[in-house]
């Protein structure tokens, strides 16, 4: 891939927030920037809207964007338990809005979703859960940096049971998982479950998530190896994953554009036009992944 033109298509198009990620990794820029523009998405009720995520725009908080900006915060080592941001999210988690207390699990999708463009999977259907996503790592958030709880450790236990015998698991939640390991890693909390063990399991479910079919990468919504080595996780990359790595290097210059950004793979199936304006926003950060996937040694 051509990474000037990669990083001038960045430099010109992204919004403030991936613009102060991109300055963070690639021009050694403080990570202050970040969470400032990420404060800009916190609402007074310290969860997340706001178009945070691009694919629904509704300002309303969610535990979807909440798990977003708590990846954000993540990746650029931001995650302050007397930060005012943290604190905000802290608020927000344990008003227990958007959760099933029945069911113990936030809700993916929220009913206030629909009065906003939005993408058609964001559209609440039945009672709103989707597995552990994102309940897995936002109880691991909680666990980290308010203090150990039952209902919240039991959340952690039984996704590390699912993953035990989970012939099969979506890559958008894969990345939950993938997050909860990061969290209860960095925290040094590993009497919850097996740390080691847990890795073993995400390094399995990784490598059967990832597409083998190198050429449906770029084109189709499938798991490719930059959905989940782009500057993070790395430790977690097997003998059976490097090849994949490979590949994908190996045609990241077939899928770059003449204005040197990477596209999207999906559409919103909704009668939206703001679906432009949410590829436009999507573009910048996927180019983002690239760019620090570009980078991963094999």
């Amino acid at each position: 891939m051509n990474t000037n033109t990669a990083k001038n298509f960045v430099l010109q198009n992204a919004r403030p927030l991936e613009l102060a990620v991109y300055e963070y990794f690639f021009e050694n820029e403080p990570n202050k920037a970040v969470v400032d523009e990420l404060l800009k998405f916190q609402n007074p009720d310290g969860g997340f809207g706001n178009a945070l995520e691009p694919d629904f725009f509704n300002p309303n908080s969610s535990p979807i964007a909440t798990n977003d900006a708590i990846i954000t915060l993540c990746r650029v080592n931001a995650l302050d338990r007397n930060s005012e941001i943290v604190k905000g999210i802290v608020r927000y988690l344990e008003s227990h809005d958007s959760f099933d207390e029945d069911k113990k699990r936030w809700l993916f999708a929220i009913d206030s979703n629909k009065d906003y463009p939005h993408a058609i999977w964001w559209e609440k259907k039945g009672d709103g859960i989707s597995g552990f996503n994102p309940s897995i790592s936002l109880a691991s958030f909680m666990v980290c940096y308010v203090n150990r709880n039952s209902l919240y450790e039991e959340i952690i236990k039984e996704g590390f049971e699912y993953l035990e015998t989970a012939e099969e698991i979506s890559g958008d939640s894969l990345k939950c998982f993938l997050l909860t390991y990061e969290l209860l890693k960095i925290n040094d909390i590993s009497n919850i479950i097996d740390l080691e063990h847990f890795k073993d399991l995400l390094c399995k479910a990784v490598d059967d998530s990832i597409c083998k079919d190198i050429s449906k990468y770029g084109v189709e919504y499938v798991p490719m190896p930059s959905d989940f080595f782009s500057g993070s996780y790395l430790e977690l990359i097997t003998p059976e994953i490097k090849p994949l790595i490979a590949a994908e290097k190996d045609i990241l210059d077939k899928l770059q554009m003449k204005d040197g950004g990477f596209d999207i793979t999906w559409k919103w199936y909704t009668p939206y036009p703001e679906f432009e304006q949410a590829r436009a926003w999507w573009r910048p950060r996927i180019t983002i992944e690239k760019l620090l996937f570009n980078e991963v040694q094999i």
